[in-house]
């Protein structure tokens, strides 16, 4: 695979990635699916009337009848814009922002708030962190759906920001094999494999697999990436109306030369350090070696009268071990050094054990149809941390001398078991979709829930005990058949686990969130047009306050406001033209009104584009645009980042009828910019870069 990648990049290929609007395997075994193909124009889903989701309250509506704002990508979007990892993806997506603290750890916000809120196939996943460890690649799923705004009906507890549904690709009624071989810059080499389709004559027995590996260097000192993607699906209709269906996903990732924390960004008098965009400190030792596994049971039966039940069984089993270099202190601006280091070695172990059941259709009341669901979910979460701190001093070389020296590696004493921590979570819920008039309906619902921990992290007892009921109520009215206006209400119930001055865990942080706004359609229902405003409030949120004197932070609760609005547009303006774009403007205040969390853009702009030309063998060509304003945080100086704008470039081609070739060009105008201001270190952004990509269909 080597030499044929190297030889088609000498041959002019240059870089690049991929696209290709027939090879993708779709998953024709469900109907939700089903309304998505129906309604997609070449890489864009258009989110109206007839594409669907129930990732909102549990209730399969069209997104014309969901009272909140919901943006899906799907898989052409995936493959146009070679968008390979869950960080590009999301970073399309009008309102989200992807902070990479680190090059192992990401953080996503929107609306103002951190995402802590994720689902697969509509489960929610409870208490996950908000972070993601290394990359999560796309090619186990079909499309990512999110929804912006609080969604505790689904997922229980979280921000009000947005929650992100991975939906998983599926077993296939039909035989469909697709492949493709990719190669970019940093020698980042790509394989992908994906066979599905019946497994005997009569078609109830189905199957899917899936892998992927990736190969890549990086344009950051020390910096390499080998990550394993394997997927095994399989669908057996018991009967007619009962399916029962299993999975098993592995997602191993290995990366040697990360980064923990960041670049000092001043010299000790204040004044900015101009580093290359290759710059880290971090040294070729050091590792953060991720396996997430995730299996899953599920079993579907469907009534006569419309009413189906619905059960999933899911294990998720996660395992990091990582050996770190963290460095701190600002360098002499002179003498360039100062800069001191300090290593540990991470293993940690979690489980997440969760059990969901519910039950939804339609029933009759005042002669009007109306929809039901009522669920619930039971889950317990470990976690296992150890350290491994070294004593050993560490010294870095002069900043300026980065690319070409490095600290060694220090010796380390033995782990400790650090955290350890258990999480029950137990859940109710119900919501109704009620038909009042034609053009006249509204959402209503609950979720009741429970959680109870015990423990220790870092020295200190995370015990909780907190239940909450949150309500959920939306309504949408039809202008007509082209426009409608909605409006949405929630609780906000956020526990936390970040501890006080005084080491003691802060309590839930409570709120409210409000949205309103407009859904239209256009140009036969090709083209959706949505407007929003929004307000949330949250009480006692943890902001960070400081550091004990071991390095651990503290955190103070504070009250928060956000309001804001937001603009989308996304489908076709002709047979061959897509179009997405959406606008998004952010007011944050934190205690007495004062404006916080500085390092989050106060307003964001994206838009993706493509054009087709069929009888040019289906040549496509496209760009993206990620603008975004200035952000600032404070160190022993301010650092401010100015406004800037990133452009992505693509063009794919129909090389035969089973091959298509795709190339990407990332970040074409080659702005340099720091990857985020969310703590007081950072590093810079990757410089234009390119892939090629060719898919096989079979």
């Amino acid at each position: 695979m080597t030499t044929i990648l190297r030889a088609l990049l000498l041959a002019g290929a240059s870089v690049a990635a991929v696209s290709w609007g027939g090879s993708a395997l779709a998953d024709d075994t469900a109907s939700a699916d089903a309304d998505i193909l129906e309604n997609q124009v070449d890489g864009l889903v258009v989110t109206g009337a007839r594409t669907r989701t129930s990732a909102v309250t549990g209730l399969d509506m069209s997104l014309r009848e969901t009272p909140q704002s919901v943006t899906i990508l799907d898989q052409a979007r995936i493959r146009d814009f070679g968008l390979t990892s869950v960080h590009d993806l999301l970073a399309q997506v009008t309102g989200v922002n992807v902070e990479k603290v680190e090059t192992d750890r990401t953080y996503y916000n929107s609306r103002g708030f951190d995402i802590t809120n994720f689902q697969v196939d509509g489960i929610g996943l409870p208490l996950i962190w908000g972070i993601q460890f290394g990359d999560l690649d796309t090619v186990l799923f079909d499309r990512v759906e999110v929804v912006r705004g609080a969604n505790s009906m689904m997922t229980g507890a979280g921000n009000p920001s947005a929650t992100v549904n991975y939906v998983r690709k599926r077993p296939t009624d039909g035989f469909q094999a697709a492949g493709a071989l990719q190669y970019g810059s940093w020698e980042d080499y790509r394989l992908e494999a994906d066979v599905a389709g019946p497994l005997n004559a009569a078609g109830t027995v189905r199957g899917r697999l899936i892998y992927a590996n990736e190969d890549k260097g990086s344009y950051l000192d020390h910096h390499h990436v080998n990550r394993n993607v394997y997927s095994a699906l399989l669908a057996w209709d018991v009967t007619p109306r009962l399916t029962a269906t299993a999975g098993y996903s592995l997602q191993d990732n290995r990366s040697r030369g990360v980064l923990w924390g960041a670049l000092p960004l001043n010299y000790s008098d204040g004044t900015p350090v101009d580093y290359p965009s290759s710059a880290s400190t971090s040294a070729d030792w050091t590792y953060w070696n991720v396996k997430d596994q995730t299996a899953f049971t599920e079993l579907d039966y469907k009534f006569d009268n419309g009413w189906k039940i619905k059960a999933t069984a899911t294990y998720k089993r996660f395992d990091e071990k990582a050996k770190l270099l963290y460095a701190y202190d600002s360098p002499d601006p002179v003498t360039g050094l100062g800069v001191k280091g300090m290593s540990g070695i991470y293993p940690s172990k979690y489980r997440n054990y969760i059990l969901d059941a519910y039950a939804s259709g339609p029933f009759q009341l005042f002669g009007r149809t109306h929809q039901l669901v009522v669920g619930g979910q039971t889950s317990k979460s470990t976690g296992l941390e150890w350290e491994n701190f070294s004593g050993d001093a560490i010294v870095y070389p002069d900043v300026r001398l980065w690319g070409s020296r490095q600290v060694a590696e220090p010796t380390y004493p033995g782990e400790y078991l650090a955290s350890d921590q258990t999480d029950r979570l137990s859940r109710f819920y119900a919501a109704a979709h009620f038909s009042v008039t034609d053009p006249f309906k509204i959402v209503a619902g609950f979720n009741a829930l429970k959680l109870k921990s015990k423990g220790y992290s870092y020295g200190t007892d995370t015990p909780r005990d907190e239940e909450k009921v949150s309500p959920y109520v939306g309504g949408v009215y039809d202008l007509n058949q082209n426009v409608s206006l909605y409006a949405s209400y929630t609780d906000i119930f956020n526990p936390q686990s970040e501890v006080d001055i005084d080491h003691q865990t802060l309590s839930a942080a409570h709120g409210k969130a409000y949205e309103a706004g407009v859904k239209s359609e256009w140009f036969d229902h090709r083209l959706y047009v949505t407007g929003a405003v929004f307000k949330s409030e949250q009480g006692g949120l943890a902001e960070y306050a400081g550091d004990f004197p071991n390095g651990q932070s503290y955190y103070a609760g504070v009250d928060t406001e956000v309001t804001g609005y937001e603009l989308e547009a996304s489908g076709a303006l002709t047979d061959r033209w897509t179009l997405s774009a959406g606008w998004t403007r952010l007011k944050v205040e934190g205690e007495n009104g004062q404006p916080t969390r500085a390092y989050l853009p106060r307003k964001t702009f994206k838009a993706a584009t493509t054009y087709t030309f069929p009888s040019a063998r289906n040549l496509k060509v496209g760009a993206a645009v990620r603008w975004q304003s200035e952000v600032s945080m404070v160190d022993i100086a301010p650092v401010e980042q100015d406004a800037y704008a990133v452009v992505d470039l693509m063009a794919g081609i129909d090389l035969t009828e089973k091959v298509r070739a795709t190339l990407n060009v990332d970040n074409a105008a080659d702005k340099k910019y720091l990857t985020s201001l969310m703590w007081n270190q950072s590093y810079h952004a990757a410089p234009r870069s390119a892939s090629l990509r060719l898919d096989f269909a079979f």
